[in-house]
């Protein structure tokens, strides 16, 4: 289990950071920081294997929290394939 926090940025809206709770933002490269602008806290949660998250991996955010001490979730995108045949 992981303790995290999760931030978003006044900068990019869906963009979110997620970082271990006991390290804070310690870890996250100061350039990643500057991308987001002012940050805000948006929750804390307890990560486990037998969790699910909406729009993450939680196994892929939990071995990047443990390897690189952050774990950055983009934007959804809008492209799709059924977008794309119908303008070809």
């Amino acid at each position: 289990m992981i303790r995290c926090d999760i931030y978003k940025g006044s900068k990019r809206q869906e963009m979110y950071l997620y970082v271990p709770s006991e390290a804070g933002l310690k870890q996250v490269p100061e350039q990643l920081l500057e991308t987001f602008g002012e940050l805000q806290l948006v929750m804390s949660l307890v990560l486990d294997q037998t969790k699910k998250l909406a729009r993450a991996d939680i196994a892929m955010v939990m071995t990047e929290l443990q390897s690189q001490g952050y774990y950055l979730q983009m934007p959804p995108s809008n492209w799709s394939p059924a977008k794309r045949s119908e303008n070809a």
